[in-house]
């Protein structure tokens, strides 16, 4: 996957990210999905963001949530360069996350990534059949079955569960995530608070979190990661940073539409 989409996934998931702290080092996928949440609040909402690396902007993110049914809902995100990124290496990335709230829990279902990134084309297709407790996942065709426990998250949907739950100094959560083949837990702590200013010129406060990688996943190549989420109920996620061999990759927020 490649780097623009990791910073938004997040998470980037980035991100952004995953926000109930527990008390320390470990929280099952039934530990964790067993805190009980409200349906994700977010229908209508719209999240534009720049993308570039230090202060040279090289293209833009986009994600878009929407309800699905009574109890689903439906997430659109999508990458591209800017038309100077083009000439080296134009990418057209989107992905769709799809899932379901089984009492009042989330449960990712579909995690769908078209990647068009100049001379690399794939379809990549992964299904979270809770009820067998696997996941299948194709690429161009070709299906292979993972075992998976019910309550596993795919990345996207980890980063809107975040924001709809506290975070604690002193905590770290370990949530279950299943992606690009792989089980994996993304744990997360609060760093510190900071004033931000807004893409509509609003001075708040925000929690800086850092997502961390118990094992390899879609973050391993990028580093440290650090999201900025406002400090109120939005918790609207304003700038995001990923560390790399030099500099930084940095996504900040240029628009916001609110939940409808």
């Amino acid at each position: 996957m490649n780097i623009y989409l990791r910073l938004t996934l997040l998470t980037l998931i980035m991100l952004p990210i995953m926000a109930h702290a527990t008390d320390s080092t470990t929280a099952t996928s039934n530990s964790v999905q067993a805190k009980k949440i409200s349906p994700l609040p977010y229908h209508g909402e719209t999240l534009r963001f720049a993308v570039g690396w230090e202060f040279v902007n090289a293209g833009t993110a986009s994600m878009a949530f929407s309800n699905k049914g009574k109890d689903g809902y439906r997430i659109d995100t999508e990458a591209r360069t800017n038309s100077f990124f083009d000439m080296f290496k134009k990418v057209r990335d989107t992905i769709t996350s799809e899932g379901l709230f089984i009492d009042n829990k989330p449960q990712s279902t579909l995690f769908a990534m078209d990647q068009n990134e100049r001379n690399y084309h794939a379809k990549k297709r992964t299904e979270f059949l809770w009820k067998e407790n696997k996941v299948n996942y194709t690429q161009n065709g070709k299906t292979d079955s993972y075992k998976v426990p019910a309550g596993y998250l795919n990345v996207m949907d980890a980063f809107f569960l975040t924001r709809t739950l506290p975070v604690k100094e002193g905590k770290v959560l370990k949530i279950p995530v299943f992606d690009s083949r792989k089980k994996y837990e993304i744990e997360v702590r609060l760093l510190k608070k900071e004033m931000m200013r807004t893409p509509w010129g609003e001075l708040v406060e925000c929690l800086v979190i850092e997502p961390k990688l118990k094992s390899e996943g879609i973050f391993s190549s990028v580093g440290t990661m650090q999201v900025w989420l406002t400090n109120d109920a939005r918790r609207i996620p304003l700038k995001m940073t990923a560390k790399i061999k030099i500099g930084r990759v940095i996504a900040r927020l240029t628009s916001y539409h609110p939940p409808s």
